[in-house]
Protein backbone atom coordinates (compact mmCIF):
# COMPACT_ATOMS: atom_id res chain seq x y z
CA UNK A 1 0.00 0.00 0.00
CA UNK A 2 1.75 3.44 -1.09
CA UNK A 3 2.05 6.10 1.58
CA UNK A 4 1.47 10.07 0.49
CA UNK A 5 0.74 11.23 4.11
CA UNK A 6 3.95 12.89 5.59
CA UNK A 7 1.50 12.35 8.97
CA UNK A 8 1.13 8.90 8.10
CA UNK A 9 2.36 6.89 11.98
CA UNK A 10 5.21 4.73 10.01
CA UNK A 11 6.36 7.75 8.32
CA UNK A 12 6.42 9.41 12.07
CA UNK A 13 8.58 6.45 12.87
CA UNK A 14 11.17 6.56 10.08
CA UNK A 15 11.90 10.35 10.72
CA UNK A 16 12.42 9.76 13.99
CA UNK A 17 15.54 7.69 13.03
CA UNK A 18 17.25 10.25 11.98
CA UNK A 19 17.40 11.19 15.43
CA UNK A 20 20.01 9.48 17.69
CA UNK A 21 17.67 8.57 20.69
CA UNK A 22 14.92 7.35 18.88
CA UNK A 23 17.79 4.68 16.83
CA UNK A 24 18.13 3.57 19.99
CA UNK A 25 14.85 3.31 21.25
CA UNK A 26 13.21 1.53 18.00
CA UNK A 27 16.38 -0.47 17.55
CA UNK A 28 16.71 0.54 13.93
CA UNK A 29 18.62 3.13 11.83
CA UNK A 30 17.27 4.94 7.97
CA UNK A 31 19.86 3.98 4.97
CA UNK A 32 19.40 6.47 1.99
CA UNK A 33 20.30 5.75 -1.88
CA UNK A 34 20.52 3.48 -3.80
CA UNK A 35 23.72 2.11 -3.53
CA UNK A 36 23.37 2.11 0.34
CA UNK A 37 19.95 0.09 -0.55
CA UNK A 38 21.76 -2.39 -2.79
CA UNK A 39 24.66 -2.94 -0.39
CA UNK A 40 22.20 -3.77 2.54
CA UNK A 41 20.57 -6.08 0.38
CA UNK A 42 23.86 -8.02 -0.74
CA UNK A 43 24.99 -9.02 1.99
CA UNK A 44 21.70 -9.99 3.93
CA UNK A 45 21.14 -6.99 6.16
CA UNK A 46 17.92 -7.12 8.68
CA UNK A 47 15.62 -4.90 6.50
CA UNK A 48 12.44 -3.96 7.58
CA UNK A 49 11.09 -1.95 4.06
CA UNK A 50 12.34 -0.12 1.77
CA UNK A 51 10.48 2.59 0.45
CA UNK A 52 10.89 4.40 -2.81
CA UNK A 53 9.55 7.50 -4.90
CA UNK A 54 5.93 6.37 -6.47
CA UNK A 55 6.66 8.87 -9.30
CA UNK A 56 9.91 7.15 -10.53
CA UNK A 57 9.34 3.55 -9.66
CA UNK A 58 11.42 0.85 -7.89
CA UNK A 59 15.25 2.10 -9.26
CA UNK A 60 16.29 -0.46 -12.24
CA UNK A 61 19.17 -1.11 -10.16
CA UNK A 62 16.85 -2.74 -7.43
CA UNK A 63 14.34 -4.46 -9.23
CA UNK A 64 15.78 -7.99 -8.81
CA UNK A 65 15.62 -7.65 -5.23
CA UNK A 66 11.84 -6.74 -5.26
CA UNK A 67 10.74 -10.57 -6.32
CA UNK A 68 11.34 -11.45 -3.47
CA UNK A 69 9.22 -9.84 -0.77
CA UNK A 70 9.65 -11.90 2.17
CA UNK A 71 13.40 -10.69 2.81
CA UNK A 72 11.64 -6.67 2.93
CA UNK A 73 8.31 -4.87 2.20
CA UNK A 74 8.34 -2.63 -0.92
CA UNK A 75 6.63 0.65 -0.37
CA UNK A 76 5.88 3.42 -2.62
CA UNK A 77 5.93 6.63 -1.11
CA UNK A 78 5.32 10.48 -2.06
CA UNK A 79 8.43 12.37 -2.59
CA UNK A 80 7.45 14.76 0.45
CA UNK A 81 7.39 11.48 2.20
CA UNK A 82 11.27 11.35 0.91
CA UNK A 83 11.74 14.42 2.09
CA UNK A 84 10.44 14.12 5.54
CA UNK A 85 12.87 11.23 6.26
CA UNK A 86 16.03 12.71 5.36
CA UNK A 87 18.58 15.01 6.19
CA UNK A 88 20.13 15.52 3.15
CA UNK A 89 19.21 18.86 0.73
CA UNK A 90 19.05 16.25 -2.42
CA UNK A 91 16.95 13.67 -1.42
CA UNK A 92 17.96 9.77 -2.44
CA UNK A 93 14.54 8.50 -4.49
CA UNK A 94 14.92 5.05 -2.34
CA UNK A 95 14.96 4.48 1.53
CA UNK A 96 15.34 1.66 3.49
CA UNK A 97 14.77 1.08 7.40
CA UNK A 98 17.02 -1.68 8.88
CA UNK A 99 17.06 -3.15 12.08
CA UNK A 100 20.39 -3.22 14.02
CA UNK A 101 22.51 -6.30 14.17
CA UNK A 102 23.32 -7.88 17.60
CA UNK A 103 26.65 -8.23 16.84
CA UNK A 104 29.05 -8.77 19.61
CA UNK A 105 33.03 -8.92 20.57
CA UNK A 106 33.67 -12.31 20.59
CA UNK A 107 33.98 -12.71 16.90
CA UNK A 108 36.92 -10.52 17.73
CA UNK A 109 38.36 -12.23 20.50
CA UNK A 110 38.38 -15.70 18.58
CA UNK A 111 40.19 -14.71 15.80
CA UNK A 112 43.60 -15.51 15.23
CA UNK A 113 45.90 -12.56 14.34
CA UNK A 114 43.07 -10.52 14.12
CA UNK A 115 43.59 -7.07 12.80
CA UNK A 116 40.79 -4.61 14.26
CA UNK A 117 40.37 -0.74 14.05
CA UNK A 118 39.49 0.81 17.82
CA UNK A 119 38.08 4.52 17.77
CA UNK A 120 38.49 6.53 21.24
CA UNK A 121 36.26 9.27 21.04
CA UNK A 122 36.36 9.58 17.42
CA UNK A 123 33.60 12.47 16.77
CA UNK A 124 33.22 13.04 13.18
CA UNK A 125 30.68 11.18 11.32
CA UNK A 126 32.78 11.27 8.68
CA UNK A 127 35.70 10.43 9.67
CA UNK A 128 34.03 7.22 11.94
CA UNK A 129 32.37 6.24 7.96
CA UNK A 130 35.78 6.78 6.37
CA UNK A 131 37.56 4.73 8.54
CA UNK A 132 35.27 1.67 8.55
CA UNK A 133 35.50 1.92 4.45
CA UNK A 134 39.18 2.10 4.50
CA UNK A 135 39.15 -0.89 7.14
CA UNK A 136 37.03 -2.73 4.64
CA UNK A 137 39.24 -1.88 1.57
CA UNK A 138 42.70 -2.98 3.63
CA UNK A 139 41.11 -6.45 4.72
CA UNK A 140 40.81 -5.35 8.76
CA UNK A 141 38.37 -8.00 10.68
CA UNK A 142 36.37 -5.50 11.96
CA UNK A 143 35.75 -1.59 13.84
CA UNK A 144 34.98 -1.46 17.59
CA UNK A 145 33.43 2.38 17.63
CA UNK A 146 34.08 3.46 21.36
CA UNK A 147 31.62 5.28 23.22
CA UNK A 148 31.90 8.86 23.48
CA UNK A 149 32.57 8.70 19.47
CA UNK A 150 30.07 9.21 16.44
CA UNK A 151 26.80 7.37 16.57
CA UNK A 152 28.06 4.31 13.63
CA UNK A 153 24.21 4.57 12.43
CA UNK A 154 24.01 8.11 12.05
CA UNK A 155 22.85 8.61 8.48
CA UNK A 156 26.32 10.85 7.66
CA UNK A 157 28.50 8.17 8.91
CA UNK A 158 26.44 5.46 6.92
CA UNK A 159 26.91 7.52 3.95
CA UNK A 160 30.68 7.93 4.23
CA UNK A 161 31.00 4.36 4.54
CA UNK A 162 29.81 3.65 1.07
CA UNK A 163 28.71 0.49 1.73
CA UNK A 164 31.43 -0.97 3.63
CA UNK A 165 29.43 -0.55 6.89
CA UNK A 166 27.91 -3.68 5.64
CA UNK A 167 31.04 -5.84 4.71
CA UNK A 168 32.50 -6.23 8.12
CA UNK A 169 31.94 -6.23 11.78
CA UNK A 170 31.50 -3.00 13.51
CA UNK A 171 30.61 -2.85 17.24
CA UNK A 172 29.76 -0.23 19.41
CA UNK A 173 31.87 -0.60 23.05
CA UNK A 174 32.97 0.56 26.30
CA UNK A 175 36.78 0.37 25.64
CA UNK A 176 37.84 0.70 29.19
CA UNK A 177 35.58 -3.11 29.28
CA UNK A 178 36.85 -4.64 26.07
CA UNK A 179 40.54 -3.33 25.89
CA UNK A 180 41.87 -5.03 29.19
CA UNK A 181 40.01 -8.39 28.09
CA UNK A 182 41.49 -8.19 24.62
CA UNK A 183 44.96 -7.69 26.56
CA UNK A 184 44.28 -11.38 27.94
CA UNK A 185 43.86 -12.69 24.66
CA UNK A 186 46.92 -11.70 23.28
CA UNK A 187 46.32 -8.88 21.87
CA UNK A 188 48.43 -5.82 21.29
CA UNK A 189 47.52 -2.71 21.15
CA UNK A 190 48.89 0.08 18.84
CA UNK A 191 48.47 3.72 18.63
CA UNK A 192 50.32 7.11 16.83
CA UNK A 193 52.27 9.44 19.64
CA UNK A 194 53.81 12.43 17.66
CA UNK A 195 56.14 11.41 20.68
CA UNK A 196 57.10 7.91 20.02
CA UNK A 197 60.46 6.31 18.30
CA UNK A 198 59.18 4.03 16.08
CA UNK A 199 58.24 4.45 12.46
CA UNK A 200 54.86 2.79 11.19
CA UNK A 201 57.72 1.71 8.25
CA UNK A 202 59.51 -0.79 11.15
CA UNK A 203 56.92 -1.54 13.26
CA UNK A 204 56.03 -5.65 12.81
CA UNK A 205 52.08 -5.52 12.35
CA UNK A 206 51.86 -8.77 11.75
CA UNK A 207 50.33 -11.45 14.91
CA UNK A 208 47.20 -9.71 16.66
CA UNK A 209 46.96 -6.00 16.88
CA UNK A 210 44.25 -3.73 17.22
CA UNK A 211 45.10 -0.01 16.00
CA UNK A 212 43.22 2.54 18.44
CA UNK A 213 42.27 5.79 16.58
CA UNK A 214 42.22 8.92 19.01
CA UNK A 215 40.18 12.44 19.16
CA UNK A 216 40.59 14.02 16.04
CA UNK A 217 42.03 17.36 18.58
CA UNK A 218 43.24 15.52 21.72
CA UNK A 219 44.06 12.06 20.30
CA UNK A 220 44.08 9.21 22.29
CA UNK A 221 42.27 9.76 26.21
CA UNK A 222 44.59 9.09 29.31
CA UNK A 223 42.69 5.98 30.03
CA UNK A 224 42.84 4.15 26.93
CA UNK A 225 46.89 4.96 26.75
CA UNK A 226 47.23 3.26 29.99
CA UNK A 227 46.56 0.32 28.22
CA UNK A 228 48.27 0.73 24.98
CA UNK A 229 51.44 -1.47 24.65
CA UNK A 230 53.01 0.15 21.75
CA UNK A 231 52.87 3.95 20.39
CA UNK A 232 54.81 4.49 16.64
CA UNK A 233 54.38 7.70 14.68
CA UNK A 234 53.92 8.43 11.17
CA UNK A 235 56.64 9.85 9.77
CA UNK A 236 55.76 13.40 8.18
CA UNK A 237 58.67 15.47 6.32
CA UNK A 238 56.89 17.91 5.25
CA UNK A 239 55.15 21.09 7.04
CA UNK A 240 51.72 19.54 7.80
CA UNK A 241 51.47 19.55 11.57
CA UNK A 242 49.28 16.61 11.65
CA UNK A 243 46.99 14.23 9.46
CA UNK A 244 43.41 13.36 9.73
CA UNK A 245 42.32 10.59 11.53
CA UNK A 246 40.57 9.20 8.88
CA UNK A 247 44.17 9.46 7.04
CA UNK A 248 46.16 8.61 9.51
CA UNK A 249 44.38 5.43 10.24
CA UNK A 250 44.26 4.47 6.45
CA UNK A 251 48.43 4.67 6.39
CA UNK A 252 48.82 2.57 9.41
CA UNK A 253 45.98 -0.34 7.85
CA UNK A 254 47.85 -0.33 4.62
CA UNK A 255 51.14 -1.03 6.08
CA UNK A 256 49.69 -3.35 8.32
CA UNK A 257 47.93 -5.03 5.09
CA UNK A 258 51.22 -4.67 2.85
CA UNK A 259 52.93 -6.71 5.71
CA UNK A 260 50.75 -9.18 6.60
CA UNK A 261 49.75 -10.27 2.53
CA UNK A 262 52.25 -8.75 0.46
CA UNK A 263 55.64 -8.51 2.30
CA UNK A 264 58.41 -11.11 0.95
Amino acid sequence: MEIVSVHNPRVKEWAQLLDKKYRTRQNKYIIEGIHLVQEALSYDADIECIAYDMDKGIPGELSGYADSEDRAEWIPVSAAVIEKCTDMVTPQPVFAIVRKDAAGLSEFLDKKDSLIIVLDRLQDPGNVGTIIRSADAAGADGVIVGRGSADVYNPKTIRSTMGSFFHLPVVEADLSEVLPRAKTEGVTLVSTSLAADSSCYDYDFRGAKWLVIGNEGSGVSEEVSRLVDDAIIIPSPGQAESLNAAMAATILMFEAMRQRHYSA
